[in-house]
């Protein structure tokens, strides 16, 4: 027997009942490399738009002011009683000559993991770390590996989850 796989995206437009119809995820982004990063935003905005869920956008410096932004804005939508049901990360590192990279790949990384289960928030980690940019580029691009759409149907699949464990 073939096992179909199908995408969160396939999923929340299904016929199991979900929807994503009033969730609300923050997109959170680093601007350093604008070429990729504008086709990882494109590619997980068409996901949020294909199932109908809202997605707010804040533009950070870094990959490593990505985890703080986000602390903050679900600190302040919690506070404005407009809660985020899930976070996407985007960014791209890419390896140079220092070890600069080790770091900026490893902590963004880590302290993602952290906010996402210690907040119980679904998180996307669309954060690229790739050793040269054409790689980057392969990876962002929606018409090849499209890691930002991946990276929505990331967080929306475990929204789904915690929706479907929650009822």
């Amino acid at each position: 027997m073939v096992e179909v796989r199908r995408s969160a995206t396939e999923t929340l437009k299904g016929e199991d009942g979900l929807n994503a119809r009033q969730a609300r995820f923050l997109i959170v982004e680093a601007r350093y490399y604008e070429q990729i990063n504008t086709e990882l935003l494109a590619g997980a905005r068409e996901v949020f738009e294909a199932v109908g869920a809202e997605a707010e956008l804040v533009t950070v410096p870094g990959a490593l002011e990505i985890p703080a932004a986000i602390a903050i804005a679900l600190d302040a939508a919690a506070s404005q009683r407009t809660p985020y049901d899930g976070v996407v990360a985007l960014g791209c590192v890419i390896r140079g000559e220092t070890g600069h990279y080790d770091i900026v790949a490893g902590e963004s990384a880590r302290a993602l993991i952290d906010l996402s289960v210690s907040r119980k928030i679904p998180l996307g980690n669309g954060i690229l770390t790739v050793e040269t940019e054409a790689q980057a580029t392969a990876r962002a691009n929606r018409h090849e590996m499209n890691k930002g759409a991946g990276a929505a149907e990331a967080a929306l699949a475990l929204y789904l989850l915690k929706k479907k464990v929650s009822r």
